[in-house]
């Protein structure tokens, strides 16, 4: 079996879960936050929003630099309306599972480069970022928005087993 088959099947699974969560993201309370070091809900949603076309990125440049020398930082998603993170996260899905889905064993076996500033951050095999930075940042974030909505009272879909708002699997 090709690498990106066996990474499709849990990016489709990871993206359906991660869709209906941000289905449920609160209109009107992007400020909110469980603490002062938090990271704001219309922030943290539009993180996750984004994420998953970090994938297209990784699989279609050999570098990324998220502060280019001379040029400015690139601009983190902030949440405007459900319907904006919904159409972007839609988007990011498509454009990352489509280049997935055109990658060879080879080319996800070789080196990609996280760069700050020019700066060399990181250097992993493309499919070590596909892992680490796409798939368990979703999942990591998708927790954390999970404890939003707990916290605001909207019920938790069920993940990979049933929440205490949904007894289905």
């Amino acid at each position: 079996m090709a690498i990106r088959d066996a990474l499709l099947a849990e990016f489709d699974h990871e993206m359906i879960s991660t869709r209906q969560t941000l289905e449920r993201v609160p209109e009107g309370k992007p400020d909110w936050a469980p603490h002062e070091k938090s990271m704001k809900m219309g922030r943290l949603a539009g993180h996750l929003a984004e994420l998953s076309g970090w994938g297209a990125t990784i699989i279609n440049q050999d570098e990324l630099d998220f502060r280019p020398v001379g040029a400015p930082p690139m601009q983190p998603l902030v949440m405007i309306s459900r319907q904006q993170l919904l159409d972007t996260f839609d988007k990011k899905v498509t454009e990352a599972r489509a280049a997935l889905s055109g990658a060879s064993d080879e080319h996800l076996l070789k080196n990609w480069k996280l760069l700050g500033g020019g700066q060399t951050i990181m250097v992993m095999p493309r499919i070590a970022f596909l892992r680490s930075f796409v798939m368990n940042h979703v999942i990591h974030h998708r927790a954390q928005l999970g404890v939003y909505l707990r916290m605001n009272n909207v019920p938790v879909p069920s993940v990979y087993g049933p929440s205490a708002d949904e007894g289905k699997m």
